[in-house]
């Protein structure tokens, strides 16, 4: 058998893997996905941002209140800084995070007329709005195709033996190459409630793992 053959051989069943992942787990995990609360696109930017080393309930907890305080992208363009961070406390780094808030707010009434773009390109020229953050607005908020890789995706795409880094790109990328793209949704929504419930950081619990005959890290032996 060629290289090139081998490869072919070694793509095409991580393929299958990945959809018989996907699919159990879309079955163990029927519901809403259970993520950051938004009304509209701009609410789920200024909500990503937030959620840098926090969690979706603790953002989630100030939100209400704060979008109701600061309604429109002028609003918080034009709000004290300190009164800013104050509002966002909750959510940790408020400092970096209301300068952040700000800059993205005025780059997106300078450049967009105050309405979200579109595309992952425009997404990351504002302010505070990386890869992932882009991805989580296309996917969550346009209905668009696309894998956001945070720490739980990460974690799962290690741990299943897809991947064997840490660099969210590589990882985008790799899991890009072995999942249609019609599923590319899927991996953040099932691996971000599978890595919350089941797989944790700490302690994966393999023995209650649907997929755990199809993960080379489960810590059980399973029967297919």
């Amino acid at each position: 058998m060629s290289r090139t053959t081998s490869a072919h051989a070694k793509t095409t069943a991580e393929r299958r893997r990945m959809l018989a992942i996907l699919d159990r787990l879309a079955k163990e995990y029927p519901g809403k996905f259970e993520g950051l609360n938004y009304s509209s696109p701009f609410e789920l930017v200024i909500a990503t941002i937030l959620s840098a080393q926090c969690t979706d309930e603790r953002v989630n907890s100030i939100t209400p209140t704060l979008f109701s305080k600061y309604p429109t992208p002028e609003a918080f363009a034009t709000a004290p800084i300190e009164e800013l961070a104050r509002d966002i406390r909750p959510t940790g780094y408020y400092n970096a995070k209301a300068r952040n808030i700000q800059s993205c707010c005025r780059v997106l009434l300078e450049r967009f007329g105050g309405v979200v773009p579109r595309t992952r390109e425009e997404l990351m020229q504002l302010p505070g709005v990386g890869r992932k953050t882009a991805n989580v607005i296309l996917s969550q908020a346009f209905g668009e195709q696309a894998i956001t890789v945070d720490t739980h995706v990460a974690r799962l795409a290690n741990r299943l033996g897809f991947v064997s880094t840490k660099d969210p790109l590589a990882i985008e990328l790799a899991l890009m190459e072995i999942t249609p793209q019609s599923r590319w949704n899927d991996i953040g929504k099932l691996f971000i409630t599978h890595g919350r419930k089941v797989c944790t950081a700490r302690k994966p619990h393999c023995e209650r793992c649907v997929v755990a005959d199809l993960c080379p890290s489960a810590t059980i032996t399973v029967t297919p």
